[in-house]
């Protein structure tokens, strides 16, 4: 009888739970992909993934979506920046093109066409207002919200209540942001202000070699002390206050020009008020969102994606107060 008690408890104690299966239920996540601005490819895959990595740990639950709505508005043509001075006979050839793809482009560009644009943009707007209706205070507390994540976000997004979701989130709510969420709101200075990062525009893609500002945080995923990217879209960012924030990733050079030596922030972490805030610029190559080894492209390897899909469950636990982790400033960090 006492052997086979022993027994049993070995086998209890080899069955390891996800911490929100052990009597608690998953934590309540709305994810957030509108965009009224540029639109990322990677959507997709970030919407995908964000999902699975909540369903595999247990830690949340993706109980909604404010997803983009499925309305096309035709764009007028944007005329060809002027010649330079000095263009060359090569550049002067390609303005050339360009300006008579531009002239045939305005030429189906009626006054029906633009009234058209119009009435589409109109009807974008509608939908997208109804679809962030989801993020007024009244709902998110309604439908005990514990989380928002703006995944690929961009632009002034129509929300029912600005100030209002800023308030929520500081009164003790998670807020994720991934990539261009820091292209997001420019003109609202109290988003600004709550994630303390805007995106001051990128260079080509890149290979990147991140310094880990905290190698114990949740968001390190035990990735260690340096992380190499073989690709990325790296972004600099302004308004960006480092006695707020514990910076968690960065780099010690301008992504585009190595001899520019200092601190560019890549990932960090603070609390609001009572709330919890998570943010990373990286994410806009879909072969970091899927560790998919047949994704078309690939050009991180699957390690890599793996690592990004760590690192970016280890900020949303720690965002919910699932672990544990510092967000003390650490401004002196190089």
């Amino acid at each position: 009888m006492l052997r086979r008690t022993s027994i049993l408890l070995l086998l209890a104690g080899a069955i390891v739970l996800p911490v929100q299966s052990q009597g608690a239920e998953p934590k309540k996540v709305i994810v957030v992909t509108t965009t009224a601005g540029f639109r990322h490819s990677s959507i997709p895959f970030a919407e995908k993934t964000i999902a699975e990595l909540g369903d595999k740990s247990g830690a949340y639950k993706v109980v909604d979506y404010c997803q983009q709505p499925d309305v096309t508005v035709p764009k007028k043509p944007n005329k060809p920046k002027d010649l330079a001075a000095d263009a060359d006979d090569k550049a002067k050839e390609r303005y050339k093109k360009d300006i008579a793809n531009y002239d045939a482009q305005m030429a189906k560009w009626t006054p029906e066409v633009e009234a058209q644009a119009k009435a589409a943009q109109a009807e974008l707007d509608k939908k997208m207002a109804e679809s962030l209706a989801k993020l007024s205070p009244d709902n998110l507390k309604a439908k005990g919200i514990d989380a928002v994540i703006f995944a690929n976000t961009t632009g002034m997004l129509p929300l029912p209540d600005k100030e209002g979701f800023i308030k929520w989130i500081e009164e003790g709510h998670a807020f994720i942001g991934m990539h261009s969420s820091s292209d997001t709101f420019h003109q609202f200075e109290g988003y600004l202000d709550m994630l303390q990062g805007e995106f001051a525009g990128h260079g080509a893609q890149v290979p990147a070699d991140l310094v880990a500002a905290d190698a114990k945080h949740p968001a390190n995923a035990e990735i260690g002390d340096s992380w190499s990217l073989k690709q990325e879209e790296m972004y600099l960012i302004k308004h960006h206050d480092r006695s707020k924030v514990r910076s968690l990733w960065h780099l010690r050079q301008h992504p585009n020009k190595p001899e520019e030596k200092g601190y560019f922030p890549v990932s960090w972490v603070r609390t609001p008020g009572k709330g919890k805030v998570f943010y990373t610029s990286l994410g806009h190559r879909e072969d970091l969102w899927s560790a998919d080894p047949e994704l078309k492209g690939r050009v991180n390897p699957v390690e890599t994606a793996k690592q990004y899909q760590a690192h970016i469950l280890g900020g949303i636990k720690w965002a919910l107060g699932l672990a544990d982790g510092s967000a003390e400033p650490n401004p002196t960090v190089e």
